[in-house]
């Protein structure tokens, strides 16, 4: 048990609720488990806008975060999905500037990771484990960009929305969870209209059924089945990186 040592050390929950910090040698846990403070993620939340210094990072254990690029226009394109298998905040990894893009909160957790900036910067300047473990994590989120931004150009939304779904399902380990036009309408970069369509065509299949704001998983294999190559490859990508670190 870590010693509450500090105001924010309090009431912690077990540290494998986060992949990331759970991959830590217990003396390296035992020493950021300290700097860190237990908050809840709300649905909504904007924990990093373009430009702003970061002062938190934050190790997901339940809900998830969406990585947006916000256009001129004022739109947004979701980029990446982080759940517990990683952090947010990585431009503060790969050389500590501003981010370019939006973090926000799109599944509900109440048990997240905060850490403040300066105690981030002070752990990996120590170069130890934490600091190996995170430029793993940074590198697959690079190559997880990559692949959402193929994903996006050449995949048909039916594919992207299947392949969203999946992963949602996964970050929230429930197959049913609250869903809004508005809010797909906005990930995929598409219209309403187009969504609906799309989400008829599943329901239809008998992949989901979607009902007043909620989305239900009736048929998992199915559902990938009719997604990309992108929910495999972006998962595996992701999870590689705590995978190595328990081997």
């Amino acid at each position: 048990m870590v010693k509450k040592s500090s105001s924010v050390a309090r009431n912690r929950p077990p540290p494998a609720e986060n992949r990331l910090l759970a991959s830590l040698p217990p003396a390296d846990y035992k020493r950021v488990a300290a700097l860190l403070e237990v908050v809840a993620l709300k649905l909504k939340t904007v924990l990093h806008k373009p430009g702003e210094p970061i002062r938190h990072v934050y190790f997901p254990g339940n809900g998830f975060c969406s990585i947006l690029t916000v256009l001129q226009d004022g739109n947004m394109v979701e980029v990446a999905t982080i759940g517990n298998e990683g952090m947010v905040g990585a431009s503060l990894v790969l050389d500590g500037s501003s981010p370019f893009s939006t973090s926000m909160v799109q599944g509900e957790g109440d048990t997240c990771y905060r850490m403040t900036a300066a105690a981030f910067r002070s752990e990996m300047d120590r170069r130890g484990p934490f600091y190996v473990l995170l430029m793993r994590f940074a590198q697959a989120f690079v190559g997880f960009v990559m692949q959402s931004t193929a994903c996006n150009a050449v995949h048909s939304v039916e594919q992207r929305l299947a392949r969203w779904l999946l992963m949602a399902r996964d970050r929230m380990a429930d197959d049913n969870f609250p869903l809004t036009q508005e809010f797909v309408s906005m990930m995929l970069g598409v219209t309403r209209p187009t969504v609906t369509v799309v989400a008829i065509t599943l329901q239809r299949a008998g992949l989901i059924k979607y009902h007043r704001g909620h989305v239900t998983i009736l048929d998992g294999p199915k559902l990938e089945a009719a997604s990309c190559e992108c929910y495999r490859a972006a998962t595996k990508m992701l999870l590689s990186v705590t995978d190595g670190a328990a081997a």
